[in-house]
């Protein structure tokens, strides 16, 4: 095997868990909760803490890597991801396990932006690199759906430690393995690292990330969720305004001039809010609609991860031959049409074949839509910016992510509640509420509830569905309107 192949598999390997890692506790959260005993707010944080220091961070070491070194960037990021999930998985209590929750999002946001700018050095042919990227989109974007099935696998065959102990070894063998096969890669500009723009990058994408993840939760959120966001805009404004005035910016934000750029950005977040948010239905209508047990719901999952793989194949030769315009519609059109056609036949009983196509069409064009953009994105950046486009097109992975469950799960849980009649009152928070209700009901009031619940449930589902086909449609409109035929890149610009 080539030199640069074993590259994309330690990458592609330590992204896998850096993506999986964002949404491995939503099946695994109840065993950890019933041994550390959190409240309620504490177990939000759980989930939400990793994502919400991840997000500010990426900008700020994908442009370290640009200057210092991609490499140390991703090493550092390794061992502190390693350490961090050592801590998780040990954690006395709930205090350590947050704090040591937002220590593996500094880990994760050096490792994300490291792994895709670093692609391009290793792969400096366009066509090779095509394929690549495309391997690199499918292992991102089906991360953040296997791990809530993995969490639950692990959780079910071992404890809720494993779900952070799996990823030691790796870290483990990855941090001699690049010092042996990537070599160091920098591009520093003349000026200095402006440490003001990345503070207000920082505060920028923490002020929306918390904004779109905690709104939904209620109560004090309510408020305090809007005012983050208000704040968190302001400050990316300022972050905007200074990039314009700096003559070394940390950000040249005129990428967002190229049409390329921007659509590139705007699909990776429209793809990871469909992905996220209806992964994690889907893994509820699994094990909760149709009682399926982690490890048969993880296989049916499968589906989308095979043909993700697959997708990510054969994307590269398929951008070559159409481009990337062509192929960034039509898996937009795929994925719509899969979404519609789920959201038209999907009941509260399996049919294994219309589950299989939906997800496997959904995962073939998703991987298509994501390497195309990541293409683009690279071709219509120069070499010394790559570090800071990948940071940009992660921050973009991970708000779609938050907005993927935001949007989405409220718009499932809001028609699953209106659609239950007023007797089924106790199931109303939930599918999980539902079935503790029905434990404690006769026989046959209790099954009706869970009946009406699991009805309900596929409503929403459906709903969602609905959402996710229309986002798709609009998508492929916005592509085929804004993305020009041929694209001239700064594959030439290297020194």
């Amino acid at each position: 095997m080539s030199r640069r192949w074993l590259v994309l598999a330690i990458l592609c390997a330590s992204l896998l868990l850096v993506s999986v890692d964002a949404t491995v506790l939503h099946m695994a959260l109840p065993a950890l909760a019933e041994d550390l005993r959190p409240t309620s707010t504490e177990q939000l944080w759980i989930i939400a803490v990793y994502s919400l220091v991840a997000a500010p961070l990426l900008l700020a070491f994908g442009t370290l890597g640009d200057r210092y070194g991609r490499r140390r960037v991703l090493v550092l990021g390794y061992v502190v991801f390693g350490l961090a999930s050592l801590a998780c998985a040990w954690a006395p209590g709930v205090g350590v396990l947050i704090a040591a929750r937002a220590v593996l999002g500094v880990g994760g946001a050096m490792i994300m932006p490291a792994t895709l700018s670093l692609l391009r050095q290793a792969f400096p042919d366009r066509a090779e690199r095509q394929l690549a990227i495309g391997i690199w989109s499918g292992v991102a974007g089906s991360g953040a759906v296997l791990g809530p099935l993995l969490g639950g696998f692990l959780v079910q065959t071992f404890s809720w430690h494993a779900a952070f102990l799996i990823n030691v070894p790796v870290m483990v063998v990855a941090v001699p393995l690049t010092y042996w096969l990537i070599p160091e890669s920098a591009d520093p500009p003349e000026g200095p690292w402006d440490v003001l723009s990345a503070v207000l990058a920082a505060l920028g994408v923490i002020g929306v990330a918390f904004a779109i993840k905690q709104t939904p939760h209620g109560g004090t959120m309510l408020v305090l969720g809007p005012v983050a966001g208000l704040f968190g805009c302001l400050f990316l404004v300022a972050f905007v305004r200074r990039q314009r005035k700096l003559r070394v910016p940390l950000l040249d934000v005129t990428l967002f001039r190229d049409r390329a750029f921007s659509v590139a950005v705007g699909s990776v977040l429209l793809v990871l809010t469909s992905l996220v948010g209806l992964g994690l239905l889907f893994a509820q209508y699994l094990q909760l609609v149709l009682a399926l047990q982690p490890m048969p719901a993880a296989l049916r999952l499968m589906f989308v991860m095979v043909s993700a793989v697959i997708g990510s194949v054969v994307a590269g030769p398929l951008l070559q031959r159409f481009g990337n315009r062509r192929m960034t519609v039509a898996g937009f059109v795929v994925a719509a049409a899969a979404l519609a056609a789920a959201a038209a036949g999907l009941t509260v009983t399996e049919n294994l074949w219309l589950l299989g196509s939906v997800l496997a069409a959904t995962g073939f064009a998703v991987s298509i839509s994501l390497t195309a953009a990541s293409d683009a994105l690279l071709a219509a950046t120069p070499a010394q910016q790559a570090g800071a486009a990948a940071a940009v097109e992660e921050t973009a992975y991970e708000l779609g992510a938050g907005l993927g469950v935001t949007v989405l799960g409220s718009i499932a849980t809001l028609v699953y509640a209106a659609g239950l009649p007023g007797s089924a009152a106790p199931a109303r928070d939930g599918l999980t509420e539902a079935a503790a209700a029905a434990a404690g009901l006769p026989s046959e009031a209790g099954s009706r509830l869970l009946e009406l619940a699991r009805a309900a449930f596929v409503t929403g589902l459906r709903a969602a569905l609905v959402v996710g086909a229309v986002l798709f449609v609009l998508a492929a409109i916005a592509a085929a309107r804004a993305l020009p035929k041929k694209k001239e890149s700064h594959d030439d610009d290297r020194p």
